[in-house]
């Protein structure tokens, strides 16, 4: 969360200066924001849970002078969990991608730990595959673009989609760290620059940043980017600035069962990110035991995940952009514009930035 998102809880935090609330926030306990009901396998398995809040904002947590202030509060987190009666802990957005990926925690926490990664990047690809068919993309005539290629979730979903791909682009943060990856995937190019992104007609886009990188100028024509970080990588301005792109957020799940989470975290009612549904689903397998942690993510676990989510029943949602549905005629107007594209160059290649 942000500063300003702690108004969700603290109302005063909307007139108060970041800082002054980034400052309230480290004196805070972890809190219980609700409790989860409902949630209900197709084999009729049950489960419950609930959700606490980790009162650090993703700068904080992002802050490395605070490493150990946030590794104290998520063992808290976990304190808190394990009393309340849970037997497995989820962490979700930034907790799970700052420091070493819960293997510190692990360490030391009453109840076993997961990230939810594993069915994050399985969603992913799902989400972004069927979203580039839709806009007419052909893999094997297209390239591929990964933002925060380093990462567990970017590098895992670079291996498993390239393949299907003309060409690969690895985009990270450090040059040395970036074509350590690319080396391990065949024929793959490794950079820091976000301008190659004009070159990719699909995007999956997952860094640690904590503030929205990717501009509307480094997006081609006609092109999907699935934004899977939390805070989004994607600014909001690339909605109006750019209608010839198609921005989904990756992870979006539909949850089985008449399931309450008892609060609105901003998605429609018994739909959660995909982090969530790994923790529910090691709950339902009866898995109580670490699962995704550090900066790996396998393919046997994506697989694995892919599998419980067809047993209990989890799936994918609608497609949703920038917290809301998305609507047919946008689609519509990224396949005509890639169409569009297509007949200005069908050589393909670097196009020119529409200025809409």
């Amino acid at each position: 969360m942000t500063a300003k998102d702690a108004a969700r809880k603290y109302p005063i935090a909307r007139i108060v200066p970041d800082f002054l609330v980034e400052k309230f926030l480290k004196t805070k306990k972890p809190i219980i924001m609700s409790e989860i009901k409902g949630i209900t396998s197709l084999t009729g398995e049950k489960t419950e849970g609930w959700f606490i809040a980790c009162p650090l904002t993703a700068r904080q947590l992002n802050d490395k002078s605070l490493t150990d202030l946030a590794n104290q509060r998520l063992l808290e987190c976990a304190q808190l969990a394990a009393e309340l009666g849970a037997q497995v802990v989820g962490l979700g957005a930034f907790t799970a991608v700052v420091g070493d990926g819960g293997i510190t925690l692990s360490k030391h926490s009453p109840i076993p730990v997961t990230t939810g990664n594993s069915y994050t990047v399985a969603t992913a690809i799902e989400g972004t595959m069927k979203a580039a068919d839709l806009i007419g993309i052909i893999p094997s005539e297209s390239t591929l673009a990964v933002v925060g290629a380093t990462g567990s979730i970017g590098k895992t979903a670079a291996m498993l989609l390239s393949p299907q791909f003309a060409r690969t682009l690895l985009v990270g943060r450090d040059q040395g760290r970036t074509q350590a990856v690319a080396d391990q995937i065949p024929g793959s190019i490794a950079t820091t620059d976000l301008n190659m992104l004009r070159e990719a007609d699909v995007v999956i886009t997952v860094t640690s940043a904590d503030a929205e990188i990717i501009e509307p100028k480094h997006l081609k024509t006609g092109s999907v980017v699935c934004d899977v970080a939390r805070p989004r990588d994607v600014q909001a301005k690339v909605v109006k600035e750019r209608p010839d792109v198609l921005v989904i957020e990756g992870g979006v799940v539909s949850v089985p069962g008449d399931v309450d989470f008892g609060m609105d975290f901003g998605f429609p009612e018994k739909t959660a990110y995909a982090c969530m549904s790994e923790t529910m689903m090691l709950a339902l397998e009866n898995r109580i035991e670490h699962y995704t942690l550090g900066k790996d993510v396998t393919v046997k676990q994506v697989e694995e995940t892919r599998d419980w989510a067809a047993k209990h029943g989890f799936e994918l949602a609608g497609f949703r952009s920038f917290e809301h549905a998305l609507e047919q005629t946008a689609i519509d107007r990224v396949r005509k514009a890639r169409q569009d594209q297509k007949e200005r160059n069908p050589a393909g290649g670097t196009t020119a930035i529409q200025t809409p």
